[in-house]
């Protein structure tokens, strides 16, 4: 069953929220997070990202640079930046895009649920952007983004949000991406008491985004578990902070790809290979994957649809996916990338940056791009329930989750 609970957010002002809100610190480069935060000195990113403080070239690890960010927290609560609520509350969260609505429940969920599989992830964490947010965590003597959770739809959990979400929300506003951002407190000691319920009837919550949140949230409270083996069970290190979200919620978009090289073969001799692999069609427009099975190709200013072949596929979790399916039979065997995440030749997409930035860069510096179709929600859950892991870089969901907007003192 899956353990959460209320929390005494630590949040902005109502009247500073749209300039506070910040998109997750892992989506800029360090050039793009020094000109994300000129002249805001109260977006979050200055926090999250606490090396734009310091002369271009500083060493973004060194500890005075952790301290800054536990010290901007502090200086900007003392300057009343941001408040916080007297008792636990729930949240809810709602993000709009392009019209469609995603509402999830802030909350706090329990460390140790990630190491008995309650809480299920589908990707590896890397030991060094670990290191990073346990170090930020320590600083700032909080949890500042929210790690992203799914669960299977629960329809009296759905039916408490929506009744909630009809009081006046404590924030409002829009981002300049122009995506909506709505939150209300639950304060109502009944409805908290509900949603606790209803959610132990929940057997598995689901990593959407945010593995290496959730990581070093799980190893600062393993760290202070030994340190302070006093402290209660319900000690505030033992919870991180989490927006859950029904699976019928979320919409993940395709991750693509671009090479840089073709492994010494000409186009056509790469289209020759490829043959083998799938049935290809060539396109007279950009091409995106209109089902499971297809996969686009960009190459020298034309567009093929890849189909694969029967003998292609796998049934596995893991094995079935579209992204699996490039690795397997194309980015390794053909092109020499065997591990995606450490091989400077291959680069990956968003798909909220279109089609039209895949043909950008192979106009730029790539060879090929691969546009692919997205992976489903029930495929995340397939993989994380298999207790297996997906490629680098198979989901990408939007809209991002703000960080700043609620935080968790621990």
């Amino acid at each position: 069953m899956a353990i959460i609970r209320p929390f005494a957010a630590l949040r902005p002002a109502a009247e500073l929220a749209a300039q506070v809100a910040a998109l997750p610190y892992d989506v800029y480069s360090r050039e793009e997070a020094l000109e994300a935060v000129k002249g805001r000195p109260y977006s979050f990113l200055n926090i999250d990202r606490p090396e734009t403080q310091f002369p271009s070239g500083y060493d973004m690890y060194a500890p005075e640079v952790y301290r800054k960010a536990g010290e901007l927290l502090q200086r900007q609560k003392a300057e009343g930046i941001y408040v916080k609520d007297p008792a636990p509350c729930y949240y809810i969260y709602t993000l709009t895009m392009d019209g469609r609505s995603q509402t999830g429940l802030a909350a706090c969920s329990l460390a140790e649920d990630y190491d008995n599989g309650v809480i299920r992830r589908h990707e590896n964490t890397r030991a060094e952007k670990e290191a990073d947010r346990i170090r930020h965590v320590e600083a700032c003597r909080a949890q500042t983004g929210p790690v992203f959770l799914a669960y299977r739809r629960d329809e009296s959990v759905r039916e408490i949000l929506e009744a909630q979400k009809q009081k006046k929300p404590l924030y409002d506003f829009t981002s300049e991406d122009q995506i909506r951002h709505q939150v209300w407190k639950i304060s109502d000691s009944e409805v908290i008491r509900l949603l606790t319920g209803l959610f132990k009837r929940i057997p598995h919550t689901y990593i959407a985004d945010g593995h290496h949140r959730a990581a070093s949230a799980v190893n600062v409270c393993r760290k202070y578990s030994r340190e302070h083996p006093e402290a209660p069970c319900d000690a505030e290190f033992r919870y991180f902070l989490s927006v859950l979200f029904s699976e019928d919620e979320l919409k993940i978009m395709d991750y693509n790809r671009v090479v840089s090289d073709l492994n010494g073969y000409t186009p056509e001799g790469f289209l020759a290979e490829l043959s083998a692999i799938f049935r290809i069609t060539e396109q007279n427009h950009m091409f995106r994957p209109r089902e499971k099975g297809e996969i686009g190709l960009c190459l020298e200013d034309s567009w093929y649809c890849l189909e694969a072949r029967p003998e292609r596929k796998k049934e596995d979790p893991v094995g079935c996916l579209d992204v699996s399916l490039l690795q397997r039979e194309v980015l390794s065997p053909l092109l020499g990338i065997d591990d995606p995440k450490t091989d400077p030749r291959i680069d990956f997409v968003g798909g909220i940056r279109g089609l039209k930035e895949l043909e950008r860069r192979c106009r730029k510096d790539c060879a090929a791009a691969f546009s692919m179709y997205p992976t489903s929600m029930e495929e995340l859950f397939a993989v994380a329930d298999a207790g297996s892991l997906m490629p680098p870089k198979s989901t990408w969901f939007e809209p991002k989750l703000r960080s700043g907007l609620l935080i968790h003192e621990i």
